[in-house]
């Protein structure tokens, strides 16, 4: 892919959604810090729930050190892998307060020591608490990357690496919320949404998935209006 398609991509992204954010519910940094770890395998509509329930109660490092581990769990049980997690936040929660005064740090290194914080999740916190132009490449990102041709690679460090190449520097701040939204919404896993999909026309992808029966192809349209013009 060239890098006037990847511009064209971009533009419209942006047009559609000027300012895109993730859809994990958060008012600070630390909020936004557990419920990204918290959402790891499990899906940000099951988070926001527990969250809704936990953060009225402790939101803060020493807030969740006060309630404990074993009360802690009682408000994430129904996220997957709340075990693991729980001990996650509570160790991070000892960290955050002994060596960064309760306050998340707007460093990677310093993320990516915290239990259960790697190099997506810090990523996420970066972008979005602290407004870098990182991107994190989780499912999403990485599928509509190769089926695209924006990114492709074979595994996330090339992906990212590329990615923060190739996308046109107006763009990295909002490039990484735009891609998951596409891959969760539109290009999606088994069979994407080629027919409701803005970047049809400039999409790579060979095998694109027909129009339903009845249902009119913008992707057949944009061609066919390029081709006129």
């Amino acid at each position: 892919m060239n890098s006037a398609k990847r511009l064209d991509i971009f533009t419209r992204f942006r047009a559609a959604n000027p300012t895109p954010t993730t859809e994990l519910e958060f008012s600070t940094p630390f909020e936004l810090l557990i419920a990204v770890l918290l959402s790891a395998q499990s899906t940000d509509v099951g988070v926001n729930k527990a969250m809704r329930r936990l953060f009225p109660v402790a939101n803060t490092p020493q807030a969740i050190l006060d309630l404990g581990i074993d009360e802690l769990k009682t408000y994430i049980s129904t996220i997957g892998l709340y075990n693991t997690k729980a001990k996650n936040v509570i160790a991070t929660c000892q960290i955050l307060v002994e060596q960064h005064g309760g306050e998340v740090p707007p460093v990677r290194e310093a993320l990516e020591a915290l239990p259960g914080v790697g190099r997506k999740t810090a990523n996420v916190v970066l972008n979005t608490a602290f407004g870098e132009p990182t991107m994190a490449v989780d499912t999403h990102i990485f599928r509509v990357s190769n089926r695209t041709k924006i990114a492709p690679g074979k595994n996330v460090d090339i992906v990212e690496h590329k990615l923060l190449k190739f996308v046109p520097k107006e763009f990295l701040h909002d490039a990484h919320h735009w891609l998951i939204l596409h891959g969760r919404y539109t290009c999606v896993a088994r069979k994407p949404k080629c027919w409701n999909c803005l970047i049809a026309d400039l999409c790579e992808f060979r095998d694109k998935t027909p129009a339903p029966a009845g249902t009119l192809d913008p992707a057949a349209v944009a061609l066919d209006a390029a081709a006129a013009a």
